[in-house]
């Protein structure tokens, strides 16, 4: 398989979760101004903590540079975009149900932000984002032979959603935060049932754990191996991905992204939750991030670079001889 196509594809598949999580982030801050509209400004500041926002932090101003500014490589539009040029250089891999629904995609971001008058106090529409990448996912599974391309596109997919979803943790435990008096109280719990209904969380959480609590929902978000948006479910499956591609034996390793994930799953696999929290969750999530990104990395080294050839060099003989 070509890099050029194997880039193309992860890359694709990154772009729409993506788009899917920025949504996620959005409709936390959503969820929470319908309980405490009093800490609506103070929430929408650091989501926009980045090169380029230099506006003021107001919901509308935060929600359309997020959503629909095109200068924003990581908005909703641009990510869309990006994963649709993506698709067309791989379109004769991908079946035409994906180049469909992604078209659809695109076109209903597009027309949206074309016209996007109270869009920015309109869950719905987030919904709808949401929505349409579960759909692309699964018209990917059901319509894609699971070979090369549907691994790099499920590589793509889990490393991007393992690194969001530990995200959408510390926006709750480092930024949502409002001060320390908050622990323990009613709107503290509400903070904490906001993440869980923003990773689509809450009913399986409930029916695991019962009673809201923050090291519960950690444990849950972090550590469970059998709900498929938690970091340690999504870590070992693409794992399995990036095995399946090198061939290489799972227990072993071949390359630096192996090597990587291979560890940073096995410590995933014997951490506890009362040592990640005591230890300081921000400070976790935030060495989890940077190990996510060096995995990433070392994907791009092992199996996207493109390779230069070495020059030739002609075999000359020694006439000394």
């Amino acid at each position: 398989m070509l890099s050029r196509v194997a880039e193309a594809i992860y890359w694709m598949s990154r772009y729409i979760e993506r788009a899917e999580n920025v949504a996620r982030f959005i409709d936390v801050n959503l969820n929470l101004m319908l309980d405490a509209p009093d800490g609506a400004g103070r929430q929408w500041q650091p989501l926009v903590n980045t090169p380029g926002a230099d506006s003021e932090a107001t919901q509308q101003n935060v929600i359309q540079f997020l959503t629909f500014d095109r200068d924003n490589p990581n908005s909703i539009i641009s990510c869309v975009r990006a994963a649709r040029e993506n698709a067309r250089s791989a379109r004769e891999i991908i079946s035409s149900e994906m180049w469909l629904q992604l078209n659809k995609f695109y076109l209903m971001v597009n027309n949206a932000a074309c016209g996007h008058n109270g869009i920015e106090t309109t869950a719905g529409f987030f919904t709808e984002i949401r929505l349409s990448s579960h759909l692309f996912t699964g018209v990917t599974d059901a319509t894609m032979t699971h070979g090369e391309p549907w691994h790099f596109c499920r590589l793509g997919r889990k490393l991007e959603r393992a690194d969001k979803t530990s995200r959408i943790l510390d926006v709750k435990y480092f930024i949502l935060l409002r001060s320390v008096a908050d622990v323990g109280t009613p709107f503290d719990d509400i903070q904490w049932a906001a993440v869980l209904r923003s990773t689509s969380a809450f009913e399986m959480y409930r029916k695991r754990q019962g009673q809201v609590s923050p090291k519960g929902i950690v444990q849950f978000l972090l550590l469970d191996t059998e709900f498929p948006r938690a970091i340690r479910f999504c870590l070992n499956a693409a794992r399995d991905s990036l095995h399946a591609l090198s061939g290489t034996p799972l227990g072993t390793f071949r390359n630096a992204a192996e090597k990587l994930l291979g560890q940073l799953c096995s410590e995933l696999a014997y951490a506890h939750v009362d040592d990640i929290v005591n230890n300081g969750l921000h400070e976790y999530l935030d060495g989890l991030q940077t190990r996510i990104n060096r995995v990433g990395g070392g994907i791009y080294e092992t199996f996207l670079a493109k390779r230069v050839p070495e020059p030739f060099k002609p075999i000359t003989r020694d006439r000394t001889q």
